[in-house]
């Protein structure tokens, strides 16, 4: 798997020193009133690996709210709930070289939206379980794939979401137009707020790509928590569309199933397995941890860790 002498910690402590040095280059999310209070100089680090080990440096323990990395779980709830049949019934496969928030081809080339790792993509797959779940089971499922109980919903980001989300609620009715989504609109954004107000952690999120590296069993307890078909799904996607409109550059220069939130984490589900989390809200201009990306650039090259790597 490595690339280069150097050990696996040496590796992580180089990536750590890269991205606290390119944290303060990016900018913090001001477009939710609470994320813009969030320190434009912090930076974290977390690997995970099925052995057990552990490298944990930096803001490892700092909470922020997961943001589009909840799209993650909410995809894994679907299949798990639905199954891949039905999921992708409601939403496509395909990277959609849009913004996150971007309504444009949703109105002009399909009524689906592209993938379940966009906004509207992710409104239309939790509005599949709104009727199914409730938000206790979801907040649940989020604390069992991240193997952090004390996840819980961070009241001032959801306040925020909800009274800053007017773009998100656009999407919802816009789907509900075209007899795309059949639930109720409004519940299924308030689901949608809450899912990305949770308030987690860089352990956290390598937690969850470590589940998803491993094809869904937990290395810690043995137990099942995602089908291996459905694990492997995830780790496509996250692949093809994880990174917003940058995926594709971050597939070529990372090639790490990877998934980014404007809330500053990244959550990466690696060979090995392994899973790493980080966090860094100073952001680039496609919405993604600006010291996250040039870390795991880093990592991925030391340690030989790009899909294609052989």
């Amino acid at each position: 798997m490595q690339n280069s002498s150097k050990s696996i910690e040496q590796v992580f402590r180089e990536a750590y020193e890269i991205g606290l040095k390119a944290a303060p280059t990016g900018k913090v999310a001001d477009y939710i009133p609470e994320l813009a209070k969030a320190d434009p100089n912090a930076f974290g680090i977390c690997m995970l690996d099925a052995k057990g080990r552990s490298i944990a440096l930096g803001s490892v323990e700092t909470r922020f709210s997961i943001q589009s990395v909840g799209k993650v779980i909410i995809l894994a709830a679907a299949l798990e709930k639905l199954g891949f049949d039905e999921t992708f019934s409601h939403v496509m496969m395909e990277p959609s070289g849009d913004s996150f928030n971007s309504i444009l081809k949703l109105d002009t080339r399909d009524d689906r939206p592209f993938n379940p790792m966009i906004n509207a993509g992710a409104i239309q797959t939790i509005s599949l379980l709104s009727d199914k779940m409730s938000f206790g089971e979801l907040l649940e499922f989020s604390r069992t794939l991240c193997g952090d109980p004390n996840i819980s919903l961070d009241e001032k980001v959801y306040a925020s979401e909800y009274q800053t989300g007017d773009r998100n609620r656009a999407i919802a009715y816009l789907l509900k137009s075209k007899g795309v989504m059949t639930a109720d609109p409004e519940r299924s954004v308030d689901l949608y707020f809450k899912m990305c107000s949770l308030a987690v952690n860089a352990r956290s999120l390598a937690y969850l790509g470590l589940i998803i590296a491993t094809g869904g069993v937990d290395p810690m307890t043995g137990r099942r928590l995602i089908t291996e078909e459905h694990a492997e799904t995830i780790r496509v996607i996250m692949f093809t569309c994880g990174m917003y409109d940058y995926s594709g550059k971050y597939s070529v220069r990372v090639g790490v199933p990877t998934k980014s939130g404007v809330g500053g984490g990244l959550c990466c589900a690696a060979k090995g397995p392994m899973g790493i989390g980080l966090y860094g809200p100073s952001l680039d201009n496609f919405g993604n941890s600006r010291g996250g990306v040039k870390a795991m650039e880093h990592i991925s090259r030391e340690l030989k860790l790009h899909m294609f790597d052989v």
